[in-house]
Formats: C-alpha cells, structure tokens, sequence
C-alpha cells in the first residue's frame, strides 16, 4: 500500500543521505546538520504511535469531571423544579439565572475537557514543527555562499576581503547543492508525519507551511545546480 508515509524508510533514507554526506565532506558544517536530520526523523518515526493512538489515561480523567460537572447540572435543574409554589418572582429569576449560568459553564468546561487531548498533541507537534523549521533555515544558510556563477564566469570579477572562500570543484559544488536539497525533502517528509494520523487543521497548516519553506528553498539551490549543469561536460573548476 503506498498511500502512507512509512517513518521507517524515512529514517532510512535519513541515514543513507547522512553517510553520503559524511564521505564526502566530513569536515563540512553540512554533515553535523545531517545528524541533526537523522535525529529529529527518528524522533518523528518515534512519536507516530502517541500521535495516532488515543490517551485513555486521560480521557478517563476528562470523562470522569465531565461526569461530576453533568451530575452538578442535574441537581440545579432539580433544584429549580422544586422551588414552592409561593415563591416570589425575584426567587425565580434568581434561581434561573443561576441555572443558565450553569448550563454556560458546563458548555465551556465539556468543550475545555474534550480538547485537552487534541491540543496536548497539538503542542507537541507544533514544537516538533518549529524545529523542523528551524533546521530547514540553517540548512539555507549552508548553501547561501555558494555561488556557482563565480565557477561558472571565474572572471565576473576579483574576490574582495570578505569573500566566502571556494575550495571545491563543479562537481563537489553540485553534490553539495544536491545533498541539501535532500536533506530539506527529509524535512518535509518529517513534518509530514506528524499530521498523517492526526488530523487537527492547525496541525496540518504548519505541516503545510514546512512544506512550502522547504520547496521554495529547495527551488533556489535547483537555480544553482542548473547554472553548474551549464558547464560543459567534463569541465571541472
């Protein structure tokens, strides 16, 4: 069945894209993040099952105060309904505002009770998330000073003091480029996890919002791995 994400081939793939990128740049900035990408894969494969499955523990719980909140709703309808029949008017509409005060309450506290689970697993996909994006934007940074065109047009003009120093060849370049495009594709994939069996729009709107950062970021490293793909083949700088 391939219409679900299977976390396990994710982390997988995590591990294998991670050793490719130690081989070949084991000294690069670029390989730390790749560990971090392996973790927080793993940790999102980890979290699939709390996700998906419920909290009994604490529907329990909600369930047992809603219970004592309805019990106490019961006794004030019931109160109300006994009041003699000699009771003045301002006894009336005393015991009536206090009982539709409480039939607001309940409302409130059934729909606070009922929505604890979903906002707890809420939090913590939405921390998960901001991670997830934070990585993404460090992984931008990586590939932010490397310039295919000074490889491309060596002669575009001199470097000055503050130039970004360019050790590596057309073809490192292109496998750097290439190995943070990936990592960014991992990233979506992650965030995409947490909403596959946990269908709260809020949730599913920062898996969205990851997903339209990695592919805009990711649309600019292609810009630069289509420059590099100019070369002629064989060139190497």
């Amino acid at each position: 069945m391939f219409r679900r994400l299977d976390p396990a081939q994710i982390v997988e793939t995590a591990r294998q894209v991670r050793q490719r990128v130690t081989e070949r740049f084991p000294n690069a900035g670029l390989q730390r993040v790749a560990v971090e990408v392996v973790e927080v894969t793993e940790s999102a494969a980890a979290d699939r099952a709390w996700f998906a499955s419920p909290h009994w523990p604490l529907r329990i719980a909600v369930g047992f105060f809603i219970l004592l909140l309805v019990l106490v709703f019961v006794a004030t309808f019931l109160a109300v309904l006994q009041l003699p029949a000699t009771s003045s008017i301002p006894d009336v509409v005393q015991a009536v505002d206090s009982f539709i005060s409480e039939v607001v309450f309940l409302g409130l506290a059934i729909v606070f009770l009922s929505s604890l689970e979903v906002r707890r697993k809420r939090r913590r996909a939405l921390w998960a998330i901001h991670e997830l994006r934070s990585i993404a934007h460090v992984i931008d940074m990586h590939q932010l000073t490397k310039d295919p065109e000074r490889i491309v047009n060596p002669h575009l003009g001199d470097d000055t003091a503050s130039s970004p120093v360019r050790t590596m060849t057309t073809f490192e370049l292109s496998r750097y480029l290439d190995y943070c495009s990936e990592l960014l594709s991992l990233l979506s994939k992650c965030a995409a996890i947490y909403a596959q069996d946990f269908d709260d729009p809020v949730t599913i709107s920062a898996v969205n919002d990851i997903e339209s950062l990695t592919s805009g970021l990711s649309r600019k490293i292609w810009q630069k791995i289509t420059v590099l793909n100019s070369l002629p083949l064989g060139s190497d700088r």
